[in-house]
């Protein structure tokens, strides 16, 4: 994500320097505008094929480190290496704590692996989904369950905000959202119970 944004940055420095340098009375020739949005074009391709998996990004970014940890957890690095594509409504560090407490505890026990496995790919739609294409309507988890998108109020997911969309993976896309969505059928108070 670093390189993504430092390579934007860079491209849209360039272009402004190169705005700024020329003299107003000289136009810029469709050919010049043609050649600056290819070069761009090109260098955030370049930026995208050097991206990491999904997993390499959730834990070399701030925020992800509870996500890292279930994954590991839960058995699931191997499969969030993979080819996918694979649109992951990844919960921060802060959506996690938001929990009752001592939910993330249970379900980072050995026993409670398969609601943990449930928990996550309840965040996981198969395919590369951008938030720009992102339309109102269920769709199906790798989970097996679906969960609802909704546009009416930027990007949610069964209520969930967006908070930052199209971090772009060598095998994906995430969407880092504002809370953990459990599925229907995992009992916290049975997890808590425990």
């Amino acid at each position: 994500m670093k390189k993504l944004t430092i390579a934007a940055v860079a491209v849209a420095a360039a272009l402004t320097l190169a705005a700024c340098s020329s003299s107003s009375d000289e136009a810029t020739s469709p050919a010049e505008t043609s050649a600056a949005a290819s070069a761009a074009a090109e260098e955030s391709a370049m930026a995208d094929e050097s991206a990491g998996n999904i997993v390499d990004i959730a834990s070399t970014t701030d925020g992800f480190a509870t996500l890292t940890a279930a994954a590991t957890a839960a058995g699931l690095v191997e499969t969030l290496q993979g080819d996918g594509p694979f649109t992951v409504f990844a919960p921060t560090d802060d959506a996690f704590a938001a929990l009752p407490a001592g939910v993330v505890d249970a379900l980072l026990l050995p026993e409670n692996k398969d609601a943990l496995v449930k928990v996550l790919t309840y965040h996981v739609v198969a395919g590369n989904v951008m938030a720009a294409d992102v339309t109102d309507g269920d769709v199906p988890t790798v989970e097996g369950q679906t969960v609802t998108l909704s546009t009416a109020d930027g990007v949610t997911v069964n209520g969930a905000k967006v908070i930052q969309a199209d971090v772009v993976a060598s095998n994906g896309v995430i969407h880092a959202i504002d809370a953990v969505l459990l599925p229907p059928d995992v009992d916290v108070d049975a997890l808590l119970a425990q």
